[in-house]
């Protein structure tokens, strides 16, 4: 009989032995009756048991005994851990394991080790299993996963933020922007991420946003700025830029922090107590350079509405028509005859039908002759009203009917007949009724004076000019603005500088020029689609206080006002 090994088995020990070696594996045989067959030598570093627990013949069973005791045991707690396993329930286990077919799984030896475990049971009864450290591995991916976690805690701390922020790469693309900053633009980050400001903004500004990012890159001194911003809803937005370079040599990147100073410039005191007439507003705007603005007026009508007067907007410029509201709402009267003057109406008010005939008899007396006779339905003896007024075509308009779409009806209804002209002008017929009739003699004054000749900017004029309860009338050309400066002595003019007959640089100059005489000044603000350094040059050579931008927004004229009309603003918010 010879005991000893044939030499075949001693070259599969080796092959076995240099293969493990060179996988970084350790591996273990066993039979079918659960006793090793074959270890590799690796698996003492795995599990630093006793040696002869290794050698073929032993226990299945004694080896995972050995394995417990060594604290290094896979699918348990770390050794400093206060649970323990009971040793006879965590064999019977891993027993159960070493009998299934197929068994693959990460787990935790010991603190900072985790190894890769894959059992198979052949069809023959013998089990193999093998060990792979799977450390470096686990550890990679449990930092992306801090990574990841961290990247997330960052971007809900970001979005958190009020003020608007954005990251910036070396190549000047937008990576990372939070939710104030997708705000200003109204789009979702997906539409800026991966872009850059060229593709965001203006040329203009884009250039200028990428020389102080470049400049920032290049030299790592904060650039600071102060702008205001319009945005995508109408809102004014003003704002200290600052950006920074953060990050490593050939790895830096532009970080633009825009700290939104709107509700805290200045403190408006309307009221002496701070009561519901102070608000907010800039103490300076001249600290603020013109920056995007993302509003679109076009975007922001009511196309319904556009629809509906799409005649009032054809004859816009007509001017001439005399319409008489009868209503006891004086909520109404301010309101529907605020958008009828601005729309180039002669318009006035009554409130009872006492006032009503008196202004009848009054007008008559002066050869005046109304159009049209607007009548409140809830107007006290209505139906008298209808039985003996023969003046004029009488609407019916109820106390929340909508002024835009009333002028539309107004339009409507004189269009079969030419308005007729009259040789009095508009302050001869208006009628006051403190009492008796009488007619008023003087100016009549409005807010806001303003010249544009292109229709739709009209009508964007009068949509928010009329939101903001502010009288006002619209001039079609630079020198019908002279005229009606003339006639009418506004507290503001907004002029638009490209107009026809007279341009906006020439209609400013002539009315500074007849102020000369008078020792009065009337502001004038710019309206312009540019901000050229021309351009700002004529407008302050031409005799002009201000400027703005085009397309115009609800925020950017109540500013004006509040800057250039203090007692309007103070009698808007009363």
């Amino acid at each position: 009989m010879n005991d000893v090994a044939s030499g075949g088995a001693d070259i599969s020990r080796i092959v076995l032995e240099s293969s493990c070696d060179a996988l970084g594996l350790a591996l273990l045989v066993c039979g079918r009756d659960d006793t090793i067959l074959y270890a590799s030598a690796s698996m003492l570093q795995f599990f630093p048991v006793q040696p002869h627990l290794l050698k073929p013949g032993t226990r299945l069973r004694d080896f995972l005994g050995g394995v417990y005791d060594t604290g290094l045991r896979p699918s348990t707690l770390p050794e400093n851990s206060r649970r323990r396993a009971n040793r006879e329930d965590w064999i019977a286990e891993q027993m159960g394991l070493h009998w299934r077919e197929r068994y693959e799984s990460v787990e935790r030896a010991g603190r900072t080790r985790w190894i890769c475990l894959r059992k198979r049971r052949l069809s023959s009864g013998i089990g193999i299993v093998s060990i792979s450290d799977v450390s470096d591995q686990k550890k990679r991916e449990e930092q992306l996963q801090t990574d990841l976690e961290r990247v997330e805690l960052t971007e809900q701390i970001l979005d958190a933020q009020p003020n608007p922020i954005c990251v910036k790469d070396r190549n000047l693309n937008y990576i990372a922007a939070n939710r104030a900053f997708c705000a200003i633009h109204d789009v979702a980050p997906e539409a800026i991420l991966g872009r850059s400001a060229w593709d965001v903004v203006d040329a203009e500004l884009a250039d200028r946003f990428d020389q102080s990012d470049r400049h920032v890159l290049a030299t790592g001194r904060p650039h600071s700025e102060a702008e205001h911003i319009v945005r995508a809803d109408g809102s004014d937005l003003w704002v200290v830029t600052r950006k920074y370079r953060v990050g490593v040599p050939g790895r830096h990147f532009v970080v633009t922090c825009m700290n939104d100073v709107t509700d805290i410039a200045a403190w408006y005191h309307g009221a002496e107590d701070g009561g519901s007439n102070s608000g907010l507003q800039i103490r300076d705007y001249s600290i603020f350079t013109p920056a995007q603005n993302f509003y679109d007026p076009f975007r922001a009508l009511n196309v319904q509405q556009l629809v509906e007067t799409g005649s009032m907007i054809e004859t816009l410029p007509a001017r001439g028509l005399r319409v008489l509201l009868a209503t006891a709402d004086s909520g109404m009267e301010a309101r529907v005859v605020a958008r009828l003057r601005g729309s180039g109406l002669d318009a006035c008010a009554v409130r009872n039908h006492e006032e009503l005939e008196a202004f009848a008899a009054a007008a008559e007396h002066h050869g005046v002759k109304l159009d049209i006779l607007v009548l409140d339905t809830a107007f006290p003896a209505r139906e008298a009203v209808y039985a003996g007024w023969k003046t004029c075509p009488v609407l019916d308009v109820t106390p929340d009917a909508d002024a835009t779409a009333l002028l539309g009806e107004i339009f409507r209804a004189s269009t079969d007949r030419p308005p007729p002209r009259s040789q009095f002008p508009q302050a001869d017929w208006e009628v006051s009724f403190d009492g008796d009739a009488a007619a008023r003699t003087g100016a009549s004054e409005v807010d806001v004076l303003v010249a544009e000749d292109n229709q739709i900017n009209q009508f964007v004029f009068s949509q928010i000019l009329d939101g903001l309860g502010v009288s006002y009338r619209i001039a079609g050309n630079g020198r019908e603005a002279v005229d009606l400066w003339h006639e009418l002595q506004p507290s503001l003019v907004l002029m638009d500088i490209s107009m026809p007959v007279m341009n906006g640089f020439e209609a400013a100059a002539a009315i500074r020029d007849a102020e000369s005489q008078t020792g009065r000044r009337t502001p004038i603000v710019a309206v312009t689609a540019q901000a050229l350094g021309v351009d700002l040059r004529q407008c302050e050579a031409s005799g002009m206080d201000d400027h703005i931008m085009k397309p115009i927004s609800p925020d950017m004229i109540e500013a004006l006002l509040r800057k250039y009309l203090r007692a309007v603003h103070a009698r808007l918010t009363a």
